[in-house]
């Protein structure tokens, strides 16, 4: 039997209902939830990305504010910007369009944002909360990670979660909230050794690797939900995860797409944030 596809599209519809709904509620408190997003440059994926997060601004009626910066500006400048945005009260999230001009030092630049307008959930503040099960601001592709499972329906407590990739923006986060969820979960990277049997073990798989279809079908358990996080260019010149999609449909009993899967749900969780932010501003 095929796998069941976890629709990113129809869940982070579902999302964007709801924050319009909240959105509108704090309007009539005279609150109105602000994204300031800046870009740095004219990376052509960045504006892609930027562009698509102003849209999930306007469809659920949160303000959204660019700020542009030349390719060659300097950190100094960029850290000048940040000051003005940490310092207006009519913004509630700040998000710095990553990667950043090889001039720039990145963890400066995301240390600079103020921990109660950092929506992505980047800085180290809210890292640290998270790792210590604090209230904070998840980030948001792990976050989202975690909705597709529960709108599935697939039980996370006490299974075992195996997660492929260990960076600060994915794997890292994503391990400490499938242990939040009371998942046994273990960690595996580039020097991992016997690497697809741990795989095979996962009744959770989340690839987040970077590498075109590098999940292949002999490396899913029967019956295993899988999230597949990676977003990359085949030989065919077509988007695909890091998972061999075909293959482990097969063996899965649940699967995300690429593209129409994680990605959109990504985004959904921003604007979740933004509200929250916008809420906690107002004391609400």
């Amino acid at each position: 039997m095929a796998a069941q596809i976890i629709s990113g599209k129809l869940l982070a519809a579902e999302v964007k209902k709801r924050v319009a709904g909240e959105v509108e509620q704090l309007k009539a408190q005279g609150i109105n939830p602000c994204l300031a997003v800046m870009l740095v440059g004219s990376d052509p994926a960045s504006q892609v990305y930027v562009r698509g997060k102003q849209n999930d601004c306007a469809e659920c009626g949160i303000e959204s504010r660019l700020v542009r910066m030349d390719e060659n500006a300097t950190q100094a400048e960029v850290l000048e910007q940040l000051g003005r945005l940490a310092a207006d009260e009519s913004v509630h999230g700040v998000l710095v369009q990553l990667p950043l001009p090889a001039q720039i030092d990145e963890q400066a630049v995301i240390a600079a944002i103020p921990p109660e307008k950092d929506v992505d959930g980047f800085t180290p503040v809210n890292v640290g909360r998270m790792t210590i099960g604090q209230q904070c601001f998840l980030p948001c592709t792990p976050a989202g990670c975690i909705e597709m499972l529960k709108y599935a329906g697939v039980a996370i407590e006490g299974k075992r979660a195996v997660v492929v990739g260990r960076s600060n923006i994915v794997g890292k986060p994503a391990a400490l909230l499938l242990l939040r969820e009371n998942a046994t979960v273990t960690v595996c990277h580039s020097r991992t050794r016997d690497l697809a049997n741990i795989c095979a073990e996962a009744d959770i798989l989340v690839a987040a690797i970077g590498k075109a279809k590098f999940i292949t079908g002999d490396m899913i358990k029967p019956g295993a939900a899988v999230i597949d996080v990676g977003i990359n260019r085949g030989e065919d010149g077509k988007l695909c995860g890091d998972v061999d999609f075909a293959a482990a449909s097969e063996k899965a009993a649940f699967i995300t797409p690429v593209p129409g899967g994680v990605g959109l749900m990504t985004r959904a969780m921003l604007l979740c944030n933004t509200v929250q932010a916008a809420r906690m501003a107002a004391g609400r």
